[in-house]
């Protein structure tokens, strides 16, 4: 056999690599693990997109799977437990404390119960394992409990061999008798909820609409495996914790449209009584007709909150109004002069000049607004704004939560076939990556995202000093309402005239050329040889657009290769969408979509064993069963696996020692 020559590089990394596998035997052993685990089935990913504040409904998804434990109790137990039966071991498996004081309160032979009920959550638990390797196993369980669990779900109850039997019932009993049975279900449960999805993937819009983003985003501190792919709201709360003064306004205002200043107030904790005060002294006279808002739950707020809620939003809208126009004239390269619309009212006629066009204002009250000075800010508003931006820089809370986006976040992710985006990719007419202008130079497709993904790191990390880091910090407003933001990809935001102007021809907003060209197969073939994959087998999973599945619309697109998952999380949005959401599931059995109606309550899920009401549609079976092999960590795992044979090569050939 021919002796293999190292380079003086590659002799070196097999030196480091030689620290962690000393000799042949360890090297070899390592391979042998590496090659099973290929031949394991691929790992359950779950896709979830716009979920837009709603927590409760999130985290009943997460609990369930999307479906996926119920399917799992269906498989196990067959006809051999009732309906209600399996309903309240679902319901015990996703609110495992809750429902076990419900229980506690009508069993009339507990012990018996808990017998019962263990054995079920043990097989509940061993087939959810039975796809990973006992050491990925053995890392998802509590440290309390992880021997026993362990023990429990590796042992055979074959009738051949009953001495084990005597063993696993031996453990159930004690666990009983030392009065341990709740805290043991309990474990039992979280490990079946963590192994049933082994990733998550959120591709964008946690915050906004919804009462709940800071519950999404402490849930998610405290999960283990998930990645999320940044949205245009999350880029605008992300732009107002670095302290961009014009996105601190964007996200007031659309808090105060939604009547969701509670989740500033009370989940993060920022003082929003100097805003309170400003409003109702400066609007203590105006109607603010236009500014009245949005109640996702009819009847929540008092006729005197309602009103303060109006003079709050009117307020903050016409402070966004001057500090994007002092945004905008800081930054001629971004081409967006005509939102400049502050300067093209008619104070004194109450008209403002669009496109060519004289139009009336619906609202002509602007006692902050200097006819000569439109966008300079007064001194109340400057105290306001500069109060306002302390607030949400030194909140703890919010910085945790935006440190995780950044953390587990990006612009774009490329994951076992499939690449994840929000929104759009900035396209020409003729179907080719659009051009962008960023600091001298021009950007388009991949590299545009790359670029833009740095700059919304540097804007938060970067020394708020340095005059790049500033223009970051303005940039992460443009990428909230740019025309050639790939968060948003429209030719404007055309909020000033939604509240003053009556006419609805000036509220039209045109998307990009991407979202006429992306349920073409030919264009998203492109788009996914742009970053590196077979477009024969990936997929795109974006979100951002609802799909109106009441009306037939169906968010599978170009031939499969396109997934549109938003189907409308938030219930600002049920009514276009006709449902409550979507999962995508890709496990080893291929893709899946899971439609969701809309969620009731923990509270009824718990009582009542409601679950959410869910229709799972197979979008795509794969010739055979997928393994980890199939996936990008195999792919990654092929590497080590050569790297290793490597080693071992240069042991056996004397020119590296083995280590004993």
């Amino acid at each position: 056999m021919k002796r293999e020559e190292y380079t003086a590089t590659e002799l070196k990394f097999l030196e480091l690599l030689a620290q962690k596998f000393p000799t042949v035997a360890e090297a070899a052993t390592e391979i042998i693990n590496l090659e099973a685990i290929l031949n394991l089935p691929k790992g359950t990913e779950h896709f979830l997109t716009d979920l837009h504040g709603e927590a409760e409904a999130f985290r009943h998804v997460l609990k369930n799977a999307s479906g996926v434990i119920r399917q799992k109790v269906d498989e196990i137990f067959g006809n051999t437990m009732r309906e209600a039966e399996k309903n309240a071991l679902c319901t015990l498996i996703y609110y495992p404390e809750q429902k076990l004081r419900l229980v506690k309160k009508t069993e009339t032979d507990i012990d018996d119960w808990y017998r019962i009920t263990l054995n079920q959550l043990v097989e509940v638990c061993r087939t959810v394992s039975t796809k990973y390797t006992r050491s990925k196993v053995r890392k998802a369980l509590p440290e309390g409990f992880s021997y026993i669990i362990e023990e429990l779900l590796h042992e055979s109850l074959s009738p051949a061999e009953p001495n084990k039997h005597d063993y696993f019932n031996g453990i159930l009993r004690s666990i009983i008798e030392v009065d341990r049975a709740d805290e043991f279900i309990v474990a039992l449960c979280n490990v079946i909820q963590r192994l049933t999805i082994d990733r998550l993937h959120i591709v964008g819009d946690i915050f906004d609409r919804g009462p709940g983003p800071h519950l999404i985003l402490e849930t998610l501190c405290n999960y283990r495996h998930f990645d999320i792919q940044w949205g245009n709201h999350d880029i605008l709360w992300m732009g107002a914790a670095a302290g961009n003064p014009a996105s601190i306004a964007n996200v007031l205002r659309l808090s105060a449209r939604y009547a969701n200043l509670d989740v500033l107030e009370d989940g993060y904790g920022i003082n929003l009584l100097p805003l309170a005060r400003f409003a109702m002294e400066t609007y203590a006279d105006d109607p603010c007709r236009a500014f009245q808002v949005v109640e996702l739950q009819k009847g929540a707020h008092s006729a005197r909150d309602l009103r303060l809620l109006a003079q709050m939003h009117k307020a903050v809208a016409v402070l966004q109004f001057k500090l994007e126009g002092q945004l905008i004239r800081r930054h001629p390269e971004y081409d967006m002069d005509d939102r400049l619309l502050l300067g093209r009212i008619d104070f004194e006629h109450g008209t403002v000049d669009l496109y060519g066009r004289t139009y009336p204002l619906t609202d002509t009250s602007f006692p902050t607004v200097d006819p000569s000075d439109p966008f300079r800010l007064s001194a109340e508003e400057a105290e306001l704004a500069a109060s306002l931006q302390n607030s949400f820089m030194n909140c703890e809370k919010l910085q945790k939560h935006i440190r995780l986006l950044y953390t587990k976040g990006g612009l774009y992710l490329v994951l076992n076939s499939n690449l994840m985006y929000h929104a759009s990719i900035p396209m020409n007419d003729d179907g080719t990556f659009r051009e962008v202008a960023i600091d001298g130079r021009t950007y388009a497709g991949r590299a545009l995202l790359d670029r833009i993904d740095r700059i919304a790191r540097k804007a938060y990390f970067g020394k708020r000093s340095a005059d790049d880091v500033r223009s970051a910090l303005d940039y992460m407003w443009y990428l909230w309402c740019g025309p050639c933001s790939p968060l948003f990809d429209k030719d404007r935001m055309t909020t000033f005239e939604r509240y003053f102007v009556a006419d609805k021809a000036t509220h039209k907003e045109t998307k990009g050329a991407y979202y006429r060209l992306m349920e073409d197969s030919a264009t998203c073939s492109m788009i996914l040889s742009a970053f590196g994959l077979d477009p024969a087998v990936s997929h795109i999973i974006s979100g951002h657009i609802p799909v109106k599945s009441s009306k037939g619309e169906s968010p599978v697109k170009a031939g499969g290769k396109l997934l549109m998952i938003d189907g409308g999380f938030s219930k600002a949005y049920q009514t276009e969408t006709g449902i409550a959401g979507y999962t995508l599931i890709y496990n080893s059995h291929g893709l899946h979509l899971v439609q969701h109606q809309p969620f009731e309550s923990s509270l009824r899920a718990i009582v009542e064993g409601r679950d959410i009401i869910s229709t799972r549609i197979v979008v795509e079976t794969p010739p055979r069963r997928l393994t980890v092999r199939d996936t990008t960590v195999g792919k990654e795992l092929l590497v080590q696996i050569g790297d290793l044979k490597k080693l071992l090569a240069a042991f056996r050939s004397g020119q590296i020692k083995e280590r004993k």
